[in-house]
């Protein structure tokens, strides 16, 4: 509920955080066992600096989880903290594709006759 709901406040809140040409995705949420702390994982997309967009969106933490409670009061007892993480892991699966591409490229990954 909350990856869904998160996700429909960067629709609206977005553009006037980060901008319009950065694309921001929630890849996932973890919640504490007492739900009072929700971690989102963000990737984002346009942009070589990735970590000032999480820092900006930091900075809009409050006007964020406002309009998170907004989405979420009646579904919840209590607002849980939110804490933003850079999910990184689909620009490290491109890195070791192309890595992989490379080696092949080079022919240090050997032959299909060898295996």
């Amino acid at each position: 509920m909350v990856k869904r709901n998160f996700s429909m406040v960067l629709q609206e809140e977005g553009g006037f955080i980060y901008g319009t040409s950065v694309l921001v995705s929630v890849t996932g949420v973890k919640m504490s066992p007492d739900l009072n702390i929700a971690k989102i994982y963000l990737s984002v997309y346009n942009t070589e600096d990735k970590q000032t967009v999480i820092l900006e969106m930091e900075d809009q933490l409050v006007r964020l989880r406002q309009s998170l409670s907004h989405r979420l009061r009646k579904h919840v007892r209590r607002m849980p903290e939110i804490a933003l993480y850079l999910d990184d892991t689909i620009d490290e699966m491109y890195r070791v594709n192309d890595l992989f591409n490379r080696l092949h490229n080079e022919g240090a990954m050997g032959t299909e006759e060898e295996e």
